[in-house]
Formats: C-alpha cells, sequence, structure tokens
C-alpha cells in the first residue's frame, strides 16, 4: 500500500517542509489521520524502514489552518530549530480574510499592530481576551497590514511576534473583524465545505511563509505554502476591490 499523498514544500537531511490542508491536524493519536501520521508513512515508504522514524514537531497549526508546516528530520535540527521559535528568530507570515460582524465595526487601519494578552480558557478548546495581569493570561503581539478590502472583507497579511492559541483568531475576531468561516469566534459567514460538528469547520486562515536560518548549514531558508483551492473564489478578480500592493 502506497503512503497517504504529503504535499512537500521542502526537503533535506535536516528538515522537511509540508503543506497542511485545512481540516487536518497536527499530531493525532495512533490510527487517526494528522500530518505527523502521514509524513512518518512517507518516511518508511521511501526508506524503506520497518521500524519508527524519527520527527521532530517544532510547532503546529490549528485543524481549521491551512500552510507550511515544518518538521524536522533530525534531533540535532529539533533542538536548534525550537530554539529558534523560542527566542521569536522564525518569522511567521500568515494570509486571513477577515469579515465585519456587523455593520457598526469600524473599518480596519491599513496596518497596525494588536497587543493583547491572551489565557486558554480551562476545559474549553477556545481562549480568551484577559486584562494584564490575570492569572494565566500571556503577552500577544501581531502586526498586519492589508492586501485587499471591500466593505465587508479584507484580506490581512499577519506577521506573529508571538505565537498564542488561537492568537490571529482571537485578536481580530476581539475587534469585529473575525476570521472567515470561523463559528468559534464569531464568525456568521460561509467557507469551505460544510459541517455538523464546529470543531470540523474550515477557516480562511493560512500559514502563507516561514522564514528561518536552517539548523546545520545556518543559511537563511525562506518556505511559502501555495493558496488551497478552497481560496480561489476569494482571489478571483471579481472578489473584493482596493487591492493593496503586496510587495
Amino acid at each position: 500500500m502506497s503512503a497517504p499523498h504529503v504535499d512537500v514544500l521542502f526537503e533535506d537531511d535536516a528538515l522537511l517542509a509540508v503543506c497542511k490542508p485545512a481540516g487536518m491536524l497536527t499530531q493525532a493519536p495512533r490510527g487517526i489521520d494528522s500530518i505527523e501520521a502521514r509524513v512518518r508513512a512517507l518516511r518508511q515508504d521511501r526508506e524503506r524502514i520497518t521500524g519508527d522514524v524519527y520527527l521532530g514537531i517544532p510547532h503546529r497549526l490549528d485543524r481549521a489552518v491551512s500552510g507550511v508546516l515544518l518538521l524536522t528530520k533530525t534531533t540535532r535540527a529539533a533542538r536548534r530549530i525550537s530554539r529558534q521559535f523560542e527566542e521569536r528568530r522564525v518569522e511567521k507570515t500568515y494570509w486571513a480574510w477577515v469579515a465585519r460582524r456587523d455593520p457598526g465595526v469600524a473599518d480596519l487601519p491599513d496596518e497596525a499592530t494588536w497587543r493583547d494578552h491572551i489565557r486558554k480558557i480551562p476545559d474549553q478548546p477556545r481562549a480568551e481576551l484577559v486584562a494584564p495581569g490575570v492569572e494565566g493570561g500571556r503577552p500577544a503581539t501581531m502586526h498586519y497590514r492589508l492586501l485587499r478590502r471591500d466593505d465587508v472583507r479584507a484580506l490581512v497579511e499577519v506577521r506573529l511576534v508571538t505565537g498564542r492559541m488561537h492568537q490571529i483568531r482571537l485578536q481580530a475576531a476581539s475587534r469585529g473583524w473575525p476570521v472567515l468561516g470561523d463559528p468559534l469566534y464569531g464568525s456568521n459567514a460561509a467557507f469551505g465545505p460544510a459541517f455538523d460538528n464546529i470543531r470540523d469547520a474550515t477557516i480562511a486562515l493560512h500559514a502563507r511563509s516561514l522564514a528561518f536560518d536552517h539548523p546545520i548549514a545556518r543559511e537563511p531558508v525562506n518556505i511559502t505554502a501555495p493558496l488551497p483551492p478552497t481560496w480561489q473564489s476569494l482571489m478571483a478578480t471579481d472578489g473584493p476591490s482596493g487591492e493593496i500592493s503586496s510587495s
């Protein structure tokens, strides 16, 4: 039996980067489909390995999110890449379509820096904004700029400074502009395939690129993930107007 499909964006002896589809878990218990399981199966199939293979996962993407996910093939690479994430030396860029929740919500500025404090809600798969000093709250900072907009929607390019739980989703929603298709944080706009369980929703948030120093060669690496098919209608020429240069 051939290994499950994996969209590989970059690979060498130390690293393997893939484009994670929205709706798929980064990691899951054995027997449940995930990027981790697929990449392990891919390597076992290609390298003719009968036992387990090492796979480091220095960061994760939410199930509902698509885009570039970086994995490591050696413990040495894992340690060095993890250190770059911890020291915020990895540049994480996301694209997101956000939608005005109601007519009274103010327009988004062309660019801004959002600073909040976020904590995970105990026993729930979601987070919330809290005041500084509240127990469990952690600083959350992101920069964004508009790439395209109309009266009700906007395409934003986000550069994360921190990496808190559901950070982009929560910070955007708290300002009245939830990510398209994200009912967990108040979006009432449809996106992607229909779902019965809110946990199966896919949203218009895409991990567009990662930039970092190669853990072995020490040279700059920049990996970009193509936009998924579900974005095609949003990016069409007859979509939102007011396009802003992305250069």
